[in-house]
């Protein structure tokens, strides 16, 4: 396993599961959907690479990916990035389902899809190779068809929205459900959304040692948010040049 270094709050020479159990835990006791989003960009501020994320990627950071996982109820995402990265169910081992029962989770976290068209193949990895039916956010103006199909193949729909997925509602749905650790991988425009109604409680940054150059997306794309939201930096892990930066929200 890579060694990950913490330069702060807590120095360790070499970082555990367990010590990432409690640095990245979801706070208890909650009420309410907590949102963790994470991403990886270059060091100039590129969320992909050819057009994909995983160029900007490295071993420590996909330790810290995987563990988001373990430790959420539920792994959200928007449709693009379902389909750019070809989504399947999340993976699970047997020391995976230990540890999440440790922790008093599900075996494994389902995926849940925003896509306000409703536009995903029912054919596709994410309904075909799981263990856990996936959860579909769409809206009441999604074609009944399409709703019918993916309903058919296994997915579970959440209607957030008549028109336009309300983010809100759909975070309210995911809690109806027992859903209330969410982790958010993408893509730009979801967690833009996300940002812009306020409904980000964390955010995991891996800065990567690349340069990518001007075209590039940023993290977040889309409508501003109406004020800029305060963050409090709340640990720095170090591994081969990545920074692996968390930010929570400020009280």
């Amino acid at each position: 396993m890579e060694i990950v270094r913490s330069l702060w709050p807590e120095p360790l020479d070499d970082v555990t599961d367990d010590d990432l159990d409690r640095i990245y835990g979801y706070p208890e006791d909650l009420d309410r959907p907590f949102v963790q989003a994470n991403f990886t960009s270059s060091a100039d501020g590129a969320s992909t690479l050819e057009g994909r994320s995983e160029g900007l990627s490295g071993p420590a950071d996909k330790r810290i990916f995987f563990h988001g996982r373990l430790l959420a109820d539920v792994v959200l995402a928007g449709a693009g990035t379902v389909r750019a990265e070809n989504y399947r169910g999340a993976r699970t081992t047997p020391e995976r389902r230990e540890r999440r029962a440790r922790l008093g989770l599900a075996e494994v976290p389902p995926i849940a899809v925003v896509t306000g068209s409703a536009r995903l193949d029912p054919a596709a990895p994410l309904f075909t190779d799981t263990t856990v039916p996936p959860i579909v956010i769409t809206t009441e103006h999604a074609p009944a068809d399409r709703r019918k199909a993916l309903a058919d193949a296994g997915a579970d729909l959440l209607i957030a929205g008549a028109e336009t997925i309300d983010l809100r509602l759909a975070l309210d749905g995911l809690a109806d459900r027992g859903l209330l650790r969410v982790n958010c991988e993408g893509g730009p425009h979801l967690f833009g959304e996300l940002v812009a109604g306020d409904l980000v409680d964390q955010l995991c940054l891996t800065v990567a040692p690349l340069l990518a150059g001007g075209g590039a997306d940023r993290i977040a794309i889309g409508r501003m948010a109406s004020e800029a939201r305060d963050m409090d930096l709340a640990s720095i892990l170090v591994e081969d040049g990545f920074t692996m930066l968390r930010y929570r929200r400020r009280l």
